[in-house]
């Protein structure tokens, strides 16, 4: 790709963005033949990549399916899924000869770095001779009878088509905005209301002061919100709950829902507590939890059950009550960290303002919304990062 200081400013394309989304989108729109421009305002591209997955990005998952994804039209993704698959983005990988493992769950790393994700997609880039400018400040955006004129803080840039690719507002630190949602609203088209997603949730004072003493502690759960639910690690911290569980979970918790966590997914807790009872009855409640639990939150619980000194005296019930605070640990968030550590946006321009097929506003011929700016959002484990590149090609095939 040649990265421009000082170029033309007109191209069939102009992509806003340079992440993800935009890269791919640019290289398969390059590679047809079209003039492209990416306008990124940071001073380097891929910067979500680069940091993603411990600096080794994760950048597919095996098992990639519509259902791994939110929106308020859930056949929206389909189309665009099965255009650019999983499996189009490893063989990719694997062109360009870059090592990568399996971590868990069907979640696909690097075993080097998330710079070879992102030097891959430039030289795809270079490959279709699509141009890049960097640290570039957009002011505004205006149609007129050729296609879009881009204002910004080096000079306007005029286009056929503009492909919007600027993600949400999620961690702001990176430079993140709520600008592509902005664009969207200056031209008509409706939104779903955006929420930080994937993201840690947070409690009241109250709710803190039961596990204050547990900040580091992890455990295998199942964390469940309604009939919803996920199992895989939680960890208790400072302001809350996070882990991969929790970060799922969030994406479908609501402001004044209970969060059921069960803390041994795969025990029988009652069963096992009246089994020590009768062969250890002088054992207190937080050793015999121990063995099920770390011992922070083994004695947190006991604590919290204040019964008998000895577990030979307590009851058939009070065994019960003390399952039950293991498997069915209800409790109530006030909140989320939001933006600055979510690693997603929920919502977004909604998905009955676009094609499917190709990602263009049907209000607004010659202006396409592609990635995370879109109500489509994926689950952890790489499922974000495979919507970027399928709907980035999906629009880069169309534009």
């Amino acid at each position: 790709m040649t990265i421009v200081r000082r170029a033309h400013n007109t191209a069939d394309i102009v992509i806003l963005g340079a992440g993800a989304a935009g890269l791919m989108c640019a290289g398969i729109a390059g590679q047809r033949g079209r003039s492209v421009m990416l306008l990124e305002q940071a001073r380097a591209p891929g910067e979500k990549i680069r940091i993603s997955g411990g600096g080794r990005c994760n950048f597919t998952n095996l098992h990639t399916t519509p259902a791994n994804f939110l929106s308020q039209n859930p056949q929206f993704c389909k189309s665009a899924l099965k255009g650019f698959t999983q499996q189009d983005f490893i063989a990719l990988v694997e062109k360009y000869r870059i090592a990568y493992h399996e971590k868990t769950r069907g979640q696909l790393f690097c075993d080097g770095s998330s710079q070879q994700i992102i030097d891959m997609l430039l030289d795809e880039n270079r490959r279709g001779d699509a141009q890049m400018r960097l640290g570039v400040g957009i002011l505004g955006v205006t149609k007129n009878d050729s296609g879009f004129v881009v204002a910004t803080d080096q000079g306007e840039y005029r286009c056929q088509s503009l492909v919007v690719a600027t993600g949400g507002p999620s961690i702001p630190k990176m430079g993140a905005s709520a600008f592509g949602y902005k664009l969207a609203q200056q031209f008509g088209l409706r939104m779903i209301a955006p929420r930080a997603a994937l993201v840690p949730l947070t409690f009241d004072v109250a709710a803190l002061a039961q596990f204050k003493d547990l900040a580091g502690v992890a455990v295998d759960a199942v964390v469940s919100v309604g009939k919803t639910k996920f199992d895989e690690a939680l960890l208790f911290t400072h302001r809350g709950l996070s882990g991969p569980a929790i970060l799922q979970i969030s994406s479908y918790w609501r402001d004044g829902l209970d969060v059921v966590i069960d803390m041994a997914p795969t025990r029988d807790v009652l069963v096992a507590l009246k089994e020590a009872r009768r062969e250890r009855p002088r054992q207190e409640l937080a050793t015999v939890l121990g063995d099920l639990l770390p011992k922070r939150l083994a004695q947190m619980i006991a604590d919290k059950i204040a019964g008998p000194p000895r577990l030979a005296d307590f009851s058939d019930k009070l065994l019960g009550t003390v399952a039950a605070a293991v498997k069915e640990w209800r409790v109530r968030p006030n909140g989320t960290e939001g933006y600055r550590t979510a690693e997603v946006t929920l919502g977004g321009v909604d998905t009955t303002e676009l094609s499917s097929k190709t990602f263009e506003a049907t209000s607004v011929p010659g202006l396409y919304f592609i990635g995370e700016v879109v109500d489509v959002t994926g689950h952890l484990g790489g499922f974000n990062f495979q919507w970027a590149w399928s709907s980035g090609v999906a629009a880069g095939r169309h534009v």
